[in-house]
């Protein structure tokens, strides 16, 4: 049975109207002076929205300087509107010294500033992180996005859906789930289990599947009903992501083909 889908909407841009999924552009430089350089290059080409990986950035463990940094990165990027991620290293992301608690704290000095208008936190965090989370943001009006990222391999369908209904029972304004392929099978199974969450789902979800094969699904995945697509800016930050120029070529040709 289909459900009344909640459609997330941040500085004017909606995450989940439609079937042409927004375009996100990662920034991942390692200090200020690169971020702003790499952001510069990244917003001639008008993204959707931007994403800071500041798992990348060498003084994550200074506060102040990752809210210095996120003003700046505020002021740059005008309207558009910006995603802050720490991704962990279990999950795909940059090794760094800072415990989940810290990372915690972080994320709710960020929401404080308003510089930021989504955080992304991951699924396989402690329940009590995802509970405190969830109402920094709701209390800082931060939408907030649970994400679940498996480098290794594309998980059961029935893995996936549990994983889209816990974020829905933590009250996430968005799930994300990024899977890699082994074969072009894995890609329908992803597309598939994004089709059938779509109707379930009361939140927008975001998948994809990653490496060569997956870069399929960051081209049609919208129209399964993925709301987001990650594309190169200036740099990736995960496999098989398609530079924005060729990707918003493809999405328009979808777009003008099934209407």
């Amino acid at each position: 049975m289909l459900v009344e889908k909640k459609i997330v909407e941040v500085r004017g841009r909606q995450l989940g109207a439609d079937k042409q999924p927004l375009i996100c552009a990662p920034l991942t430089g390692n200090h200020q002076e690169g971020i702003l350089s790499e952001l510069d290059k990244v917003m001639a080409k008008k993204p959707d929205l931007i994403e800071w990986r500041v798992d990348h950035f060498y003084q994550i463990e200074n506060v102040q300087a990752v809210i210095n940094s996120a003003k700046k990165i505020r002021e740059t990027a005008g309207d558009v509107p910006i995603i802050f991620t720490n991704r962990s290293q279990r999950e795909g992301g940059q090794p760094i010294s800072l415990s989940e608690k810290d990372i915690v704290e972080l994320y709710t000095e960020i929401c404080k500033t308003q510089t930021v208008d989504i955080i992304d936190f991951e699924l396989s965090n402690q329940t009590e992180h995802l509970h405190y989370l969830r109402k920094v943001s709701y209390d800082t009006g931060i939408k907030m996005i649970m994400s679940y990222h498996n480098f290794d391999f594309t998980p059961s369908g029935d893995v996936l859906n549990k994983k889209f209904s816990e974020a829905e029972a933590y009250d996430a304004d968005i799930v994300k789930a990024a899977v890699m392929p082994k074969t072009l099978e894995d890609v329908l199974k992803l597309l598939n289990v994004t089709l059938q969450a779509d109707k379930k789902l009361s939140i927008p979800l975001i998948t994809m599947s990653m490496g060569g094969y997956g870069s399929l699904t960051r081209m049609f995945g919208g129209v399964f009903g993925s709301a987001v697509t990650f594309a190169v800016g200036e740099n990736s930050s995960a496999p098989g992501q398609i530079p924005i120029e060729d990707l918003k070529t493809v999405l328009n040709i979808v777009k003008k083909s099934i209407g």
